[in-house]
């Protein structure tokens, strides 16, 4: 599905036009504020179902290709998963390149939420990894075009982390037959927005949590919150589990943690997991490991999102994202059926719906 999966970096930089060609992008727009100290980028992947939402990420990324390549990956997977989640939205993304603990300014916001009216509502932003409700009142003093902000959706990380959790369920019952998650052992990588309040779902039905995270304040937080147990980030793929939960950043199931992982079941709420998604989703179905995909089971947080634009409660974004249950069962049934790896059973599921609108590049 992905012809541009192992494509470098570098490459991407050199020829974007051809990556997004390869990967079928609409837009790309390169964001720049001298003044405010904004280095952005913007994806648009597909307007098919409607106008392409998703969050922006504000991550000091090692270089501009690194970021681009995110961007390109992230927006594709929005496609995807508002399709899959039946939500008359496209996908699209957006990344802020700088610390988000140290870089944030209003100005910043203020100058980015410019540049996301510039697309006239093709694209809706909201937050993701840095970014935070407040961070979108600066960026709506510019734009009209935001959603998640307070007093309204609000953040949207309670519901993604409840569809995670349903999803979580799903999984088990496929192999066990029945979802009780009690005295089970899950890892859960990443304990911020998301990971935090997943943590609290677990450890409410008995599971065994190992917790980890790259901040160690946010970490100690969560551990005495729940009673989980803190590992140190490089050893959370050596603990013994049941279920590994990535809840951080994507690519963590790869050449080097699949030799290490000794779970059977992969669910969690990072984007792009897979470091490559031919090669690693293939080796997970060899291994026998359900992988819950993750545009499918981290879904609640568009779900929320798309609460506010069409006017929705937030009742009505929870009962939404218990079918992520379904949804992550059915994923997996057609897998088992057809012997075809479950991250490619979500893409064509997705794109079922896209094509009966109008034609997705893949």
């Amino acid at each position: 599905m992905d012809k541009n999966q192992h494509t470098t970096s570098e490459g991407i930089m050199l020829q974007p036009l051809d990556t997004m060609q390869h990967m079928g992008h609409e837009q790309l727009v390169f964001c720049n504020d001298a003044e405010s100290g904004l280095r952005a980028i913007i994806a648009v992947h597909n307007t098919v179902l409607g106008p392409a939402l998703g969050g922006t990420r504000m991550w000091m990324y090692s270089n501009e290709a690194e970021a681009l390549r995110d961007v390109l990956r992230l927006s594709r997977g929005m496609t995807y998963k508002n399709a899959i989640s039946k939500l008359a939205l496209g996908g699209g993304k957006a990344v802020i390149i700088g610390d988000a603990r140290t870089m944030k300014s209003d100005k910043l916001f203020r100058r980015f939420g410019a540049f996301v009216e510039s697309l006239s509502g093709k694209y809706i932003t909201a937050e993701d990894v840095g970014i935070n409700p407040n961070d979108m009142v600066q960026v709506s003093h510019s734009t009209k075009h935001v959603v998640g902000l307070p007093g309204k959706s609000g953040d949207p990380s309670p519901v993604t982390a409840y569809g995670v959790y349903m999803g979580m369920k799903a999984c088990v019952a496929a192999q066990k037959g029945n979802d009780s998650l009690k005295d089970l052992r899950i890892a859960v990588q990443g304990v911020g927005h998301v990971g935090r309040y997943l943590v609290h779902h677990l450890r409410e039905e008995g599971a065994q949590v190992f917790a980890t995270d790259i901040h160690e304040d946010t970490l100690k937080s969560v551990v005495n919150e729940t009673g989980a147990v803190a590992v140190d980030p490089k050893d959370i793929y050596d603990v013994p589990m049941d279920i590994y939960a990535p809840c951080a950043l994507g690519a963590t199931i790869n050449d080097d943690t699949l030799s290490r992982l000794t779970c059977s079941i992969i669910a969690g709420a990072a984007n792009n997991q897979l470091a490559d998604e031919t090669k690693h989703g293939k080796a997970l179905m060899e291994k026998g490991i359900l992988y819950a995909p993750d545009f499918a089971i981290n879904a609640g947080g568009v779900i929320n999102c798309f609460s506010e634009l069409s006017g929705h409660s937030l009742e009505w974004s929870k009962q939404k994202a218990e079918e992520i249950y379904q949804t992550v069962a059915e994923i997996l049934s057609r897998s088992a059926s057809t012997g075809i790896p479950s991250y490619r059973v979500a893409n064509q599921m997705a794109e079922e719906r896209i094509q009966e609108k109008g034609s997705l590049n893949v």
